[in-house]
């Protein structure tokens, strides 16, 4: 009777085809490749060899390509490598003048130090000027003198104005003749005005000053002046421009045409130096006062 062979001692196919695995060794697994080598995947493509260890086990096959898991990581660094540069763009033009410093060739730096350094002198010597200033016009002796003069200049000006001081300067010299008693009020009052208006700083009529609260009263022939009375030819004196005056008095429907149309006579004449020398009481207020304090 022939013996049956066992199912173990049949030849078990290994990875090289013609190769019989002696009985009671365990069969030998088809090696996978290596998972860092590529794949072709054109047909013929060479096999990898086998492990030189004979009966030693291969590495497990991986499920998935590497490549595929490092494209979310790719990804991100892309994005951030992204943002990063358009941070540093932003960083570059916030600090464009340093950077155009750190370009700049030795002398050109030079220049600008010296740019600066000269500018930084003349700040220094204005400022020392003008502390200068501050002390002289601190010290009690200069604040005094400078304040008795700008007080000086004011109460001649004031006094010009309101008729307190004499004055002297380019001016007009006007006469208004009536021979008919036709000149009124309104007419005196009018060329005082128009005078005013025309730039007049001071004036006199009959040897009269005119002042703030000058009041023309009297009726034809008998004109007042703050009371005192008036007689033809009028005698007008003023302060001022010359030529503005004179084209003032003469304007269509003025106070010249006027006179003239009711049988009086205006004569003007335009002076380099008239002198105004008729003084006026000064006037106290009654009602008023000057504020004083902050």
């Amino acid at each position: 009777m022939t013996d049956t062979p066992r199912p173990d001692s049949i030849a078990a196919p290994t990875a090289d085809p013609g190769v019989e695995v002696p009985p009671g060794l365990p069969e030998p697994e088809a090696e996978a490749p290596a998972a860092d080598e590529p794949r072709s995947s054109e047909p013929g493509a060479d096999v990898p060899p086998a492990a030189d260890g004979e009966g030693e086990e291969a590495p497990a096959a991986t499920p998935a390509p590497r490549r595929r898991r490092d494209l979310p990581a790719s990804a991100l660094i892309g994005l951030l490598t992204l943002l990063l540069g358009f941070a540093f763009a932003v960083q570059v033009r916030n600090t464009d003048t340093p950077q155009v410093l750190a370009g700049a060739r030795e002398e050109d730096l030079v220049r600008i130090l010296d740019e600066l350094n000269a500018r930084e002198d003349r700040l220094r010597e204005q400022i020392t000027e003008q502390r200068a200033a501050l002390q002289q016009l601190s010290s009690s002796d200069s604040q005094s003198s400078t304040a008795l003069e700008e007080a000086r200049k004011r109460a001649e000006a004031i006094g010009i104005l309101n008729g307190t001081v004499a004055a002297r300067g380019p001016g007009l010299e006007m006469t208004v003749r009536d021979p008919d008693s036709e000149v009124r009020v309104a007419d005196v009052l009018d060329a005082v005005q128009e005078l005013r208006g025309a730039g007049a700083e001071t004036m006199q009529i009959d040897g009269v000053r005119i002042g703030v609260s000058t009041a023309v009263t009297g009726e034809p022939g008998a004109l007042l002046l703050d009371g005192r009375p008036i007689e033809a030819p009028y005698a007008f004196v003023v302060i001022g421009d010359p030529q503005n005056m004179q084209t003032a008095l003469n304007i269509p429907g003025g106070v010249v045409q006027r006179i003239t149309s009711r049988g009086g006579s205006v004569t003007i004449k335009q002076a380099q130096q008239v002198e105004v020398d008729a003084l006026r009481p000064l006037d106290e207020p009654q009602y008023a006062s000057p504020v004083t304090g902050g």
